[in-house]
C-alpha cells in the first residue's frame, strides 16, 4: 500500500475518485429538496410556458448544485485515466449509492426511541413534534426517483465518455473546452429527461408533455452551468500537470487515449 500511494498517478486517481464519488452521493441525498433559483438570487420567479405547460420556473432539486461538478470531474478523469477509469468509478458510485439507500431505508424501518421522537425536537428551539416523521420525510425518497436518478447518472456517464473520446480523436490534444463542455452538454441533455421519464412518467402520474417542459427548464440551467464551469476544466488541468509534472501528465493522457 505504501508503494501504491508513493506513486503520484495512483494517489491522484484516489483523490479525484474520492471527490467524484462523494459529490455524487451527496447530490443524491440533498436532491430531495426543491429550491427556487430565482428567489435564491433575490429575483421574482419566472412564469415560463413550454409545450402548453404554464407557470414554469427554475424550481430545481438541490442535487443540481453538485451534478455539474460531477460531470466536470468526469471529463478530468476521462482526460487522464481514460474510459476504463471513468466507467470503474461510475459503476462503483452506483453501487455505493444503492448501498447507502439500503442503509437509509433500514434506518427508517427501525423503531425510534420515544424520547427522541417526541421530545428531542423541542429542545433545540424548533417546532418539530415528530422527529421520526421528519427523518422519514427527508431521507425517504421514492423508489422510482432513486431508480430514475441512478439510471440517468449511469447513462449520462457512458454517453459523456463516448462523446468525449470521439471529439478528442478528431481534435487531438487541442480544444479541451470542446470535448469537455461538448460531452457534458450532450450527456446532461440525456440525463435531464431520463430521470424525469423514469421517476415521474413511468413511476408517477405525469404526462409526457409536462416531463418535456420541466426537463427543458432543468437542461437550460445545466447548459448554462456547463458553460460557466468550462474554465474549471483548464484550472484542473493546470493543477494536475503542476502536481504530476509535464512528462508524466502527457504520458498518462496518451495511455488514457488508447485504453
Amino acid at each position: 500500500m505504501a508503494h501504491f500511494l508513493s506513486n503520484k498517478v495512483n494517489k491522484l486517481f484516489l483523490i479525484l475518485g474520492g471527490f467524484f464519488v462523494a459529490n455524487a452521493i451527496v447530490a443524491e441525498f440533498i436532491g430531495i429538496k426543491i429550491f427556487s433559483l430565482e428567489r435564491t438570487l433575490g429575483l421574482e420567479p419566472m412564469n415560463l410556458s413550454l409545450f402548453g405547460v404554464d407557470g414554469l420556473g427554475f424550481s430545481l432539486t438541490a442535487g443540481v448544485l453538485l451534478w455539474p461538478v460531477v460531470f466536470v470531474m468526469t471529463d478530468v478523469i476521462n482526460e487522464y485515466y481514460g474510459q476504463k477509469g471513468v466507467k470503474f468509478l461510475s459503476y462503483l458510485t452506483v453501487g455505493l449509492i444503492s448501498y447507502a439507500f439500503v442503509m437509509v431505508f433500514f434506518a427508517i424501518w427501525i423503531s425510534p426511541d420515544l424520547w427522541w421522537r417526541d421530545v428531542s425536537g423541542t429542545l433545540v428551539g424548533n417546532e418539530v413534534s415528530d422527529m421520526d416523521l421528519a427523518f422519514r420525510k427527508v431521507f425517504g425518497q421514492g423508489l422510482w426517483i432513486i431508480v430514475g436518478s441512478l439510471v440517468a447518472f449511469l447513462v449520462g456517464q457512458v454517453i459523456d465518455v463516448f462523446v468525449f473520446h470521439k471529439i478528442k480523436k478528431i481534435t487531438g490534444e487541442g480544444k479541451i473546452w470542446l470535448r469537455a463542455t461538448g460531452s457534458t452538454l450532450i450527456s446532461q441533455f440525456i440525463d435531464s429527461f431520463v430521470v424525469l421519464i423514469i421517476a415521474f412518467y413511468i413511476g408517477g402520474d405525469w404526462d409526457l408533455v409536462r416531463v418535456l417542459a420541466i426537463g427543458t427548464v432543468n437542461y437550460l440551467y445545466k447548459f448554462v452551468m456547463a458553460i460557466v464551469l468550462t474554465p474549471a476544466i483548464y484550472f484542473a488541468h493546470f493543477i494536475i500537470e503542476k502536481y504530476l509534472g509535464k512528462k508524466d501528465a502527457e504520458r498518462i493522457k496518451k495511455q488514457a487515449m488508447h485504453s
